[in-house]
């Protein structure tokens, strides 16, 4: 019998990524529960192999707008708590961040568009050394942000914001960033996020098409030897 992924969906373009052919190669059978549709209710959050929670736009900490959220953050902590394999994108690592205990809250900008990672020695020594400083800036798209939850490892930081990924426990990653974005993967987000675009300065549909144009191949190279060394460090 195959392994099992199950990643937790919150808009449909905003999915598995390279992931999905990463984890398929390594035989996992892939299976997504999406937000708004019945949300997370009757998921065993200790079932999979591996559970993914995906980004979206909207907050982590907005209960009173989408009533799923608690449920979904209890089903994490249950999760992190078994000490289990979990990986967070974005909205997922703010949902982390926030079963951790950790306040999650609006930032003081939009982060949207491509931009280097700072590591932290622990950073350097982790699988995001494949998308460190040296290597292809990477895509950001996010407004809040998070404080680093107790026994957490901070990994990686920009400019703006300071948390942009961390560790915690044997086998939870939190990234801020999108580091699943594949190279053909993009035009669905310039259109499922043209209001965001719009109302953000210096963010443009022509300049993130051409930013991806130029980034998007080699960091989806360096995005998979990311996740395909930390798959490995946990056995997968």
């Amino acid at each position: 019998m195959g392994k099992s992924v199950l990643a937790l969906r919150h808009v449909p373009f905003e999915d598995l990524g390279l992931l999905t052919g990463l984890l398929t190669e390594r035989g996992f059978q892939i299976e997504y529960r999406d937000a708004g549709k019945g949300g997370f209710s009757g998921i065993d959050p200790l079932a999979p192999d591996m559970l993914v929670v995906l980004g979206g736009p909207i907050g982590a900490y907005e209960d009173d707008f989408y009533p799923f959220i608690p449920g979904e953050i209890r089903l994490i902590e249950r999760r992190l708590k078994a000490d289990r394999p979990i990986l967070g994108v974005c909205l997922g690592a703010q949902m982390m961040a926030r079963a951790l205990g950790a306040r999650v809250y609006p930032g003081t900008g939009k982060e949207i568009g491509y931009a280097p990672l700072m590591l932290t020695d622990e950073g350097k020594a982790s699988s995001l050394r494949h998308l460190g400083p040296s290597k292809t800036p990477v895509l950001h798209w996010h407004g809040d942000t998070f404080d680093l939850p107790s026994d957490a490892i901070r990994l990686a930081s920009t400019s703006r914001y300071a948390n942009q990924a961390f560790a915690w426990g044997k086998a939870a990653l939190a990234l801020q960033f999108h580091g699943e974005m594949a190279a053909d993967g993009l035009e669905p987000w310039l259109i499922g996020h043209a209001c965001e675009i719009a109302a953000t300065a210096e963010v443009s549909v022509n300049g993130l098409r051409a930013d991806c144009a130029r980034y998007g191949a080699k960091l989806e190279r360096q995005g998979r030897a990311c996740f395909t060394e930390w798959l490995d460090d946990l056995g997968l």
